[in-house]
């Protein structure tokens, strides 16, 4: 039998989280699945311990260590089902994730995004529920706006997405030279293309605990990230779209000022509408990277105990 669903599940030295992983998978009450892991040059215990699950479903991949862009386009182009999600190995699913997929996709067929609803684990013990613009609570349908309502959260969290396999076929996959934010650049490509649908229940879990390292001391990733600037011509008549990318291109100039690259900064600065950047945010431009630095140390340390927030907005 076709699986209804391909859950694509990128692994790299995850031996901590992999087994849960699985476990949320396979509980899920909705059961017409496969499971495409691609393991992508681990180092760990991840594959050992991946072997142990028996299930007919599990199909395992191996390949050289490339990259999670890589990995899930290495899932989608073996994928047997027209409904693709997105798993990533440190996150989990409510036994309810596929189930309320169905559901949704049953009532609205024709897009070819869908967007779950989540909750970020920030501490051991906190949770946050998040929120989109102009979408309610328990709301299922269209999303009118997507960028306008990713303003706070973002309505696309990859583990929270399932896309129809025509959107891989017709616009390809993941960019694989990207360094970070891969998954943004697809879901703008993705929003500007096709429908997207959101489910009305919180179904997953997204790990948030320690994701974030010192920047002074992770630099690679930020060597190759999103072209922005390729929707120069688009977000002049999309006002939503515009405030979007000039949020990420604030976030980008303000970890370049904090690693104290002061050119690369500016260079994604000038391209910003000034009035998208609030006074905050204009407060810590001008402060110098060390304090910066020693102020991102103090928020990571805040969020170990379930308080965090964003100067962003």
């Amino acid at each position: 039998m076709t699986p209804f669903f391909s859950v694509i599940i990128p692994l790299y030295n995850k031996e901590k989280y992999i087994q849960n992983t699985l476990n949320c998978v396979f509980n899920q009450s909705f059961d017409n699945f496969e499971v495409i892991v691609v393991n992508d040059g681990s180092t760990d215990r991840s594959l050992e311990l991946l072997e142990e699950f028996s299930d007919h479903r599990l199909k395992i991949i191996h390949q050289k260590n490339q990259g999670v862009s890589v990995a899930r386009n290495t899932g989608m182009e073996n994928a047997k089902a027209d409904y693709i999600c997105f798993l990533d190995a440190d996150d989990t699913w409510k036994e309810n994730h596929l189930k309320a997929f169905y559901d949704t996709i049953a009532k609205f067929p024709d897009p070819k995004m869908y967007c779950g609803r989540y909750v970020t684990q920030i501490s051991k013990n906190t949770f946050i529920e998040n929120r989109f613009i102009d979408i309610p609570e328990n709301y299922e349908g269209y999303v009118t706006d997507f960028f306008k309502s990713s303003l706070i959260n973002r309505v696309a969290l990859t583990s929270a997405v399932c896309i129809h396999k025509d959107i891989f076929n017709e616009i390809g996959g993941f960019d694989p030279t990207l360094k970070s934010d891969q998954d943004l650049d697809y879901w703008i490509k993705i929003a500007l293309k096709y429908k997207i649908v959101i489910t009305a229940e919180n179904t997953m879990v997204y790990n948030f605990i320690n994701t974030n390292k010192s920047l002074s001391k992770d630099q690679s990733k930020f060597n190759k990230l999103t072209n922005l600037n390729q929707y120069f011509e688009i977000e002049k008549s999309n006002e939503s779209l515009k405030l979007f990318l000039d949020v990420y291109r604030i976030e980008y100039g303000l970890n370049y000022h904090i690693l104290g690259l002061k050119e690369q900064s500016l260079e994604y600065l000038k391209y910003v509408d000034q009035k998208n950047i609030n006074f905050k945010t204009k407060l810590l431009f001008k402060l110098p990277p060390f304090v910066l630095r020693l102020m991102l140390r103090t928020k990571q340390n805040l969020r170990n105990y379930g308080i965090d927030f964003t100067v962003y907005h």
